[in-house]
């Protein structure tokens, strides 16, 4: 988890914590890095990182691993984040 993260990432971090039980999660806000580029937000909250370790992955290839993280942040994907880079460590 990163000091700072606003609501937006507040939410998403509550999310992941509640759909995966991660033995390890960091969720970064990258926003300030895109600033003037596609999809950035004026208030930021739009670009993410997260780095996350569930025993749900075990098995599960990479895509599949995606495919989970970004299904439990669809709603923030579809309205706010323009990008997520997942880690699943």
């Amino acid at each position: 988890m990163q000091d700072e993260l606003g609501p937006i990432g507040k939410i998403m971090e509550s999310k992941l914590r509640a759909t995966f039980s991660p033995s390890f999660l960091t969720l970064i806000d990258e926003s300030n890095q895109h600033h003037g580029h596609a999809g950035a937000h004026p208030s930021g909250e739009s670009h993410f990182r997260v780095r996350i370790s569930s025993g749900v992955f075990a098995g599960q290839s990479r895509v599949a691993q995606h495919r989970m993280v970004n299904a439990a942040l669809a709603e923030e994907l579809k309205n706010r984040v323009h990008a997520l880079a997942i880690e699943v460590v």
